[in-house]
């Protein structure tokens, strides 16, 4: 009568394995989600894509990379030779202007700080300047229990933690979905937050999108580590098994 208390408790439950559960209602039916999503500030080594449009474009070559033309091509090693790396002082240094400092802001305000810069230093308001600075890429670690862990680089303006995991070969049945670890950089250092991906709240949570640099881990669900499977099924197979080879074993050695 043991093996059914073990078979119930070794196995992973329903509810564990399935996302953005309704937990506060009693239908199944996915209220309305008011996301939250703060602006990007640019942190120590993110890379950004500047370019710089006018006019007369001949005069603005000396802002713009040689090979603007093929940013397709090899787009993770271009972004690296030709973006501008923010330093240790958080400044990025750009031609002509000299170091800007960048820490700290959102790229729609280095925009305007470059474009003010430039109207002040360089050109007239008739020169029609216009700037557009991206990050390159949002570059994110997954590690733990997912299917392709490892650095993997998205070209969006926006990800959400779903579309980040979907892209890393997702999370295993024995992925514990309900403490999602999110360690995010700050200016002041690394902290590590905890997000439920069963419930449906988790919409509402400001790491619900995720930001570059970003470290995902998901940590194995007890069942794992027990390793008698990860379905009732499985579990009493496993069970099974084991009574049948010491069975074996002791009828073996009584006829010793």
């Amino acid at each position: 009568m043991l093996i059914f208390p073990i078979v119930f408790s070794s196995c992973i439950p329903h509810r564990d394995i399935v996302y953005l559960q309704n937990k506060e209602a009693a239908t199944d039916s996915i209220p309305v989600i008011t996301e939250k999503q703060t602006p990007y500030r640019v942190q120590i080594n993110d890379i950004l894509n500047i370019r710089v449009r006018g006019l007369d474009q001949s005069n603005l070559t000396i802002f713009n990379p040689v090979g603007d033309e093929n940013l397709d091509a090899d787009r993770e090693e271009r972004a690296y030779f030709d973006g501008f790396t923010v330093d240790l002082h958080g400044e990025i240094r750009i031609p002509i202007l000299g170091k800007i400092g960048v820490l700290g802001y959102t790229t729609e305000e280095i925009e305007k700080m470059i474009e003010d810069k430039l109207l002040k230093e360089q050109f007239k308001e008739t020169a029609n300047i216009f700037v557009s600075v991206k990050l390159t890429g949002l570059r994110y670690t997954t590690s733990g229990e997912v299917g392709k862990p490892g650095t993997n680089i998205l070209y969006q303006e926006r990800v959400n933690v779903f579309q980040a995991i979907a892209n890393s070969g997702e999370i295993p049945v024995t992925g514990n979905k309900k403490n999602v670890k999110i360690i995010r950089q700050y200016p002041q250092g690394q902290k590590i937050h905890s997000i439920d991906l069963t419930d449906v709240k988790v919409m509402e949570s400001p790491y619900y999108y995720i930001q570059p640099n970003d470290i995902i881990y998901v940590e194995p669900l007890k069942q794992k580590t027990w390793g008698t499977g990860t379905t009732g099924v499985q579990t009493l197979g496993t069970i099974i098994t084991a009574l049948s080879l010491v069975t074996t074993t002791v009828l073996l050695i009584n006829r010793i």
